[in-house]
């Protein structure tokens, strides 16, 4: 993940300050839409299986608890290990992009320098795709790296490109994706249309984040919000759906609320106390200190 100037990270996750240096006051837009619950204990489970199943080590380790246990140890964090690897990844193609957009915007840039840094890695083929596919859609870039502000809802976040397409004005996300058996890059997360809405409602753009100058957001009039999936084999643009999009900002407003109850919780204090037995009933003068048979007992009345 990149980290823009006005990013912290904080124990409730990305947060956002006014200016750079400033206190972080609001959640990013990745923070509030990782609240959702991601589902992914099967995937987690399948790693740590075909760590095990692949590991080296495993036939020599037959017999020995102390080898086997070394091999488990490993494994439990192999999705760790993938998804970092992951993330590593897409921020080297997310800066390579960056660069490209600076470029045709005229601006100083490093496009060369991240084309070389992937091809080091063997990931040239993402920035070549890329490449394609802004030459065939004729992207025009307006602004790049882009961060955003709703004071209202309270959040912020940075958007990776606003262009215009075929003249039509654009917000777009890109995600660097994996390629599928079928040789074709693998499908964007539906999750996408949050961020892209979440970027379509906000209320200011920065403008000088060292001093903190901010202006009204001057890119929400009827965007086109397209997700953009980075493959080794191809470029895949998908648009969100505008009939869906007001469903997708409820459940992004819905979210950003369980953000903000999750941190009054913790800063509630101890939500649960031990309670001790109430202490033993006190006996009273004349009945509870009776006991059957004695001086204190009830006598029974005659027959009639």
């Amino acid at each position: 993940m990149t980290s823009p100037a006005l990013a912290h990270q904080t124990d409730f996750g990305r947060m956002y300050s006014r200016r750079v240096g400033g206190l972080p006051e609001v959640p990013s837009i990745t923070t509030v839409i990782s609240q959702a619950a991601s589902g992914m204990e099967g995937w987690i489970g399948h790693m740590a299986a075909s760590a095990v199943v692949n590991d080296e080590r495993l036939a020599g380790a037959i017999g020995s608890p102390a080898k086997l246990r070394a091999v488990a140890r490993d494994a439990s964090g192999a999705a760790e290990t993938f998804r970092n690897a992951a993330a590593a990844r897409g921020d080297r193609v997310h800066g390579y992009c960056e660069q490209v957009a600076l470029r045709a915007l005229g601006r100083p840039h490093a496009a060369a320098e991240h084309r070389a840094l992937l091809d080091e890695h063997g990931e040239g083929a993402f920035a070549a795709r890329f490449d394609d596919w802004w030459d065939e859609y004729g992207v025009v870039p307006l602004a790049a790296e882009v961060t955003v502000w709703n004071q209202q809802v309270g959040y912020a976040g940075t958007l990776d490109l606003v262009a215009e397409v075929g003249g039509r004005l654009c917000l777009i996300d890109y995600k660097t994706k994996g390629t599928g058996r079928d040789g074709r890059v693998k499908q964007l997360d539906p999750k996408v249309v949050m961020q892209l809405v979440a970027g379509y409602k906000a209320e200011e753009m920065v403008v000088d984040a060292e001093a903190g100058t901010w202006e009204p957001w001057r890119y929400g009039a009827d965007p086109m919000l397209l997700g953009v999936a980075i493959g080794e084999t191809e470029v895949q643009s998908m648009m969100a759906s505008p009939s869906v999009l007001p469903v997708y900002w409820r459940r992004f407003w819905a979210l950003r609320q369980v953000w903000e109850a999750t941190m009054q919780v913790a800063d509630a204090g101890v939500a649960l106390r031990p309670v001790g037995p109430p202490p033993a009933a006190t006996p009273s003068a004349g009945t509870a200190a009776a006991t059957p048979g004695g001086p204190g007992a009830a006598q029974a009345s005659p027959a009639p």
